[in-house]
């Protein structure tokens, strides 16, 4: 397998050339934040997805043909995620495995329901991108408000009389994750002390912990992503501050304690269940590590959703958009993530989320 550099350079040059090698029959795309402060997720997305395309392609192809991968670069920005999409259709890409952030999936979404293209994002989590989506979006992960219920659920019962402080990045991720976890709160009686937005992509977060500090916040909960998070429970302890930082699935990747170092041991987050401890998972992981890369995060759930497509196409005889919907809802498939049926609208029918927390440098499921 290539390195990710190279992969990344030979797909910006292909698009950038509006030219897919002749012997291409199907072209096929991820696209994510390949660049920026949330690159980390960019290379969970290109690793798993370019594994993928390797493996049916050893095994075939889909439906006799090779498949060749387009990775576009949105940094999670929706403006740039309706560049990409739209270089995407140029390009041919009749199956996109994206986007990353809620933010730049659903804006990309209008695109490919425009142009015919197959969406199914292993990332975003905003109920938003399959609720308002055409009946090409389909997702393998889980909605914000399954997290939110599940968070809120916790710290009631865990933080009873907690001062919580809930927080977001007004990003469609962030807050919509935020919100969720907040009315999940409000339905189990609990009142928040206090709720505000933050300007991502800053560097010093010390007026919003001031305020932290002065509340008497004993539970932070921020609808955002690692880089922030890290600021803030860094900048926490930097102020003499023991308050619990608890956050999503935008956690999941060694950025997080790459930002915090041991400010960020107990750290708690939501995420589906560790796909790597799967027995379906075992040869994958296997040979992700051999290449000396760590399948964390989105990587097997980018190399899922490629597989959903290629059994579909199969399943259907065809890459048609309308054939291919039909069988993924009338499908089940069997995934590196494990068994996969989707709901009308477009949502797994197993979502499950499940705690971790950050110890001595890595997540691990609680």
């Amino acid at each position: 397998m290539t390195s990710l550099k190279s992969m990344l350079v030979a797909a910006v040059a292909l698009s950038a050339l509006g030219a897919a090698s002749a012997n291409a029959q199907i072209v096929i795309g991820t696209a994510g934040p390949m660049t920026g402060q949330y690159a980390s997720f960019g290379e969970q997305m290109a690793n798993g997805a370019e594994m993928a395309v390797a493996d049916l392609n050893a095994a075939g192809g889909v439906l006799g043909e090779q498949l060749e991968l387009f990775v576009g670069d949105d940094a999670c920005d929706p403006r740039q995620a309706v560049s990409v999409a739209n270089d995407a259709v140029a390009e041919g890409v009749i199956f996109m495995a994206g986007h990353f952030c809620s933010g730049s999936s659903i804006p990309a979404s209008q695109v490919y329901t425009e142009e015919g293209v197959l969406q199914i994002s292993p990332a975003s989590t905003n109920p938003a991108l399959t609720d308002d989506g055409g009946p090409n979006v389909f997702r393998v992960c889980g909605r914000d408000d399954q997290q939110g219920t599940i968070a809120a659920a916790y710290l009631a019962e865990n933080f009873p009389d907690a001062n919580i402080a809930i927080v977001h990045d007004r990003t469609a991720y962030g807050k919509g994750l935020a919100d969720a976890t907040l009315a999940a709160l409000h339905d189990l009686g609990v009142t928040e002390t206090l709720y505000q937005a933050y300007t991502p992509g800053e560097s010093d977060y010390s007026a919003l912990i001031t305020r932290l500090n002065a509340e008497n916040i004993d539970v932070l909960y921020v609808g955002g992503y690692h880089t922030e998070a890290g600021l803030m429970v860094r900048q926490m302890r930097e102020q003499g501050m023991d308050t619990q930082l608890v956050s999503g699935d935008a956690l999941v990747t060694d950025e997080y304690w790459a930002i915090t170092g041991d400010a960020g041991e107990g750290t708690l987050m939501t995420f589906g269940p560790d796909p790597r401890n799967f027995e379906t998972a075992a040869d994958v992981v296997e040979r992700f590590r051999a290449e000396g890369i760590e399948p964390e995060g989105y990587t097997l759930y980018t190399y899922a959703a490629i597989q959903v497509f290629a059994a579909a196409a199969e399943e259907a005889g065809t890459t048609d958009l309308q054939a291919l919907e039909d069988a993924i809802h009338g499908g089940t498939f069997e995934t590196v993530i494990g068994t996969l049926t989707f709901d009308d609208n477009g949502d797994i029918e197993q979502p499950a989320y499940v705690w971790y927390v950050w110890h001595d440098g890595n997540y691990s499921e609680m």
